[in-house]
């Protein structure tokens, strides 16, 4: 079975993430969605687990999606979960940039993971999470830019 992690902080988890996850389902069997915190600023990982169950229940039907909470290197999370690919998605050149920097580090740290970039379809490059967070700080619907049942009480 071929398997993958697709790794970020989710906060929240978008209509493009579930974009990424719906199209590295057509190349991997398994996908590990990982949730990762920064222990400095969470250091329980409280927020992190709230957002990894909003996204458990959006793939509660689907076995081949699992959700997991990380706070260490992505290289040895794919290790943990037996991947040997992370998928990332792309909007722009400085996601591109910056992916592209991360492939080399986690080729050479994670003995050989591959990553595979998949580029955002154009609906969705100019939805980030922390564009979310900004227009729900103001008050704004952001029902068309979250998948439809994500619990967005769970965002922490």
């Amino acid at each position: 079975m071929s398997k993958a992690i697709f790794t970020g902080s989710f906060n929240p988890f978008t209509i493009g993430h579930e974009d990424i996850v719906r199209r590295a389902l057509v190349i991997f069997d398994h996908i590990v969605i990982g949730v990762g915190f920064n222990i400095d600023k969470d250091t329980d990982g409280g927020k992190a687990m709230r957002r990894a169950e909003a996204i458990r229940q959006l793939y509660r039907s689907d076995d081949r999606v699992t959700v997991d909470v990380f706070d260490d290197m992505t290289a040895d999370f794919a290790a943990r979960h037996g991947a040997t690919a992370v998928v990332k998605g792309v909007r722009t050149v400085q996601d591109y940039e910056y992916e592209r920097q991360q492939a080399h580090y986690n080729r050479a740290l994670g003995g050989g993971l591959e990553t595979v970039v998949l580029f955002s379809l154009p609906e969705f490059e100019a939805v980030s999470s922390s564009a979310v967070r900004t227009l729900l700080h103001f008050g704004k619907d952001v029902s068309k830019l979250i998948p439809a049942g994500y619990d967005i009480k769970l965002l922490g």
